[in-house]
């Protein structure tokens, strides 16, 4: 069994205690507790019971105290995910975006997602799905439009021709009627 790792010498439990009460942190306070037990010359199981974990989340706990401070023990919030597009393949797909496709190279006379996401495959070798491209292009500024679909034989004139129209009588108002005599 090895060596338990020590703490940094420029702290001392009292230190920690006191940080302790200063922070708004929970997730901190209840660290620099257990610490400041090892500091006291309790046992880091006495630790790990005042924090409410293993052995192993308190040499953990340790490890990023030395490294950084008080400062270590607080969440940090997980890097997540790499984007797939780096930001030239970004600025290289908001250029296609904006300049339109050509329909004799592209073989689109407008851009669809799924589009995109072809055009980013054969350019890039990346596969992206439909909804990660349309996150990707709203977060880069650009909006989803689409014209309001229109059947192909529809004739503005002819329907304007049976439209519905009120007779005179209706549109009149009643006040400027005389009235019937009873």
């Amino acid at each position: 069994m090895g060596a338990a790792i020590g703490l940094r010498e420029d702290f001392d439990g009292s230190r920690l205690r006191g940080l302790a009460k200063r922070t708004r942190e929970a997730n901190q306070m209840r660290r620099l507790l257990a610490l400041a037990e090892i500091y006291d010359g309790n046992s880091r199981g006495d630790a790990a019971r005042i924090g409410g974990v293993g052995l192993q989340t308190i040499r953990d706990w340790v490890l990023r105290f030395n490294a950084k401070g008080p400062d270590g023990l607080i969440d940090g919030k997980a890097p997540g995910r790499a984007p797939k597009l780096n930001d030239a393949q970004r600025q290289e797909l908001a250029r296609m975006v904006e300049s339109g496709p050509i329909p004799a190279v592209h073989g689109v006379v407008r851009w669809r997602l799924i589009d995109l996401a072809q055009w980013l495959w054969e350019e890039y070798r990346i596969r992206v799905a439909k909804q990660t491209l349309s996150r990707q292009l709203r977060a880069m500024g650009f909006r989803k439009l689409s014209a309001r679909p229109r059947h192909r034989v529809h004739n503005e004139h002819a329907a304007e021709a049976f439209k519905k129209t009120s007779p005179g009588s209706w549109r009149r108002s009643r006040a400027g009627r005389p009235r019937a005599p009873r």
